[in-house]
């Protein structure tokens, strides 16, 4: 599509300075100064991580030429990972005198371009600014990384001040939805770990409940039923996040055997554990089957169901921490020499944990998880919503196809 006409486009070098950071390791000649400075870890998509803030010498003569200003883009180089490319966003000033290092480039408009910060990161942040730097990426290597040559030669539309300013402005009013919610989620994920620390382990009692809580293994609340396939029943995965998923859903195609009659039967309200490593959970997974229909699940995963469906739900929101998985399954695995999981069935239902024996109080405790977890998904549903209706703005907006009103004087 071609650009309006009262758009120019011109290439990045001519209307910005790309700005390479400081090498850790290079030699420091002379005397030098210890400088705070932003890492790859700090510079998230859209914000700034200060959570952990490191210090660098730089030698003195040099200070002024790796010190951001507010205003700067930050952008990483892509460390290897596709996904990284470009991720970046603008420095508010912070911290001050802070320097930046090698793999963080830092972006900084030239005083006559007429360029707004803004409108350049949300360029670089749209589809077409994607596909420029997936396709100048270096991958013969094998890691996919950016250099200021590749990024200098980035054709940046450049409409009047007024237009950038306007269509930064409507694009923030989605920004700050999306944040807002996201806070909102924060909150969430936060009540959800006091209730496995207070309410799950029976520190804190919902009004009306007094019964019994008991140390038990789990084996005298899960029972291994170890039903088969039926032959019709479609074959499912555990995600960490969206629990049991098809499997052709969650990974593109169906890895399954040609014949799944032995493969284990999965109920509505099962436990299922899988003995694979998966990111933050190196022992496995364990999820509640929340489908509503019979599924079936490779012979590998353990199948259990429990001696009430709030049973299984109080488990599920428990496991859903890496932490409370890793307490509960390393006194039970063995790992072997390819970090492969070593552990039967009968052997992962031996550990023990402390429940309410009251059905009663199962179910109300229970009914708080499941509210909280619907919550969870209908902010989850907005954030999504948000950020695809953002995505087709920004693709409208930054190539000219849409034309904002601009208030003249």
């Amino acid at each position: 599509m071609k650009t309006p006409a009262n758009w120019q486009s011109v290439l990045m070098h001519r209307i910005a300075d790309v700005r390479s950071g400081l090498s850790k390791s290079s030699n420091r000649e002379g005397q030098s100064v210890k400088k705070p400075y932003m890492r790859v870890a700090n510079v998230q998509d859209g914000f700034i991580d200060l959570s952990e803030v490191q210090e660098i010498d730089v030698p003195i003569n040099q200070v002024a030429r790796f010190t951001l200003m507010p205003g700067d883009i930050l952008l990483i180089e892509g460390n290897g990972n596709p996904e990284n490319l470009g991720r970046g966003c603008i420095w508010g000033g912070q911290i001050p005198d802070c320097v930046h290092q090698n793999h963080v480039f830092a972006v900084r408009t030239l005083k006559d371009a007429k360029l707004l910060p803004d409108f350049l990161m949300l360029q670089l942040q749209s589809r077409r600014g994607r596909n420029y730097l997936l396709s100048c990426a270096k991958s013969s290597t094998g890691l996919a990384t950016l250099n200021a040559s590749q990024l200098n030669q980035f054709p940046v539309h450049l409409p009047p001040l007024p237009e950038q300013r306007k269509i930064a402005e409507i694009l923030r009013t989605w920004d700050e939805a999306i944040e807002k919610l996201t806070a909102l989620r924060s909150a969430n994920l936060s009540r959800r770990i006091w209730m496995r620390s207070h309410l799950f382990t029976g520190r804190i009692r919902l009004p009306g409940h007094t019964g019994a809580w008991r140390e038990v293994t789990l084996g005298k609340v899960l029972t291994e039923h170890g039903l088969n396939g039926a032959g019709a029943e479609e074959v499912f995965s555990v995600s960490v996040h969206k629990g049991l998923i098809n499997q052709i859903e969650h990974l593109g195609r169906s890895f399954a055997a040609a014949d799944t009659g032995h493969y284990n039967r999965v109920l509505p309200g099962d436990i299922v554990y899988t003995k694979s490593p998966t990111g933050e959970f190196p022992l496995g997974i364990i999820k509640q089957s929340k489908i509503a229909q019979e599924v079936i699940v490779s012979p590998l995963y353990g199948v259990f169901t429990p001696a009430t469906h709030a049973l299984g739900v109080i488990l599920d929101a428990l496991f859903e921490s890496p932490i409370a998985v890793r307490n509960y399954l390393h006194p039970l695995v063995q790992k072997g020499a390819k970090n492969t999981i070593a552990i039967t069935n009968r052997r992962f239902l031996e550990g023990k944990l402390r429940l309410p024996m009251d059905p009663a109080e199962q179910a109300a405790i229970a009914e708080v998880a499941i509210t909280t977890q619907a919550e969870l998904a209908c902010i989850d549903a907005e954030i999504d919503a948000l950020t695809r209706q953002k995505r087709g703005l920004m693709q409208k907006l930054l190539t000219g196809e849409w034309r904002v009103k601009v208030e003249t004087n």
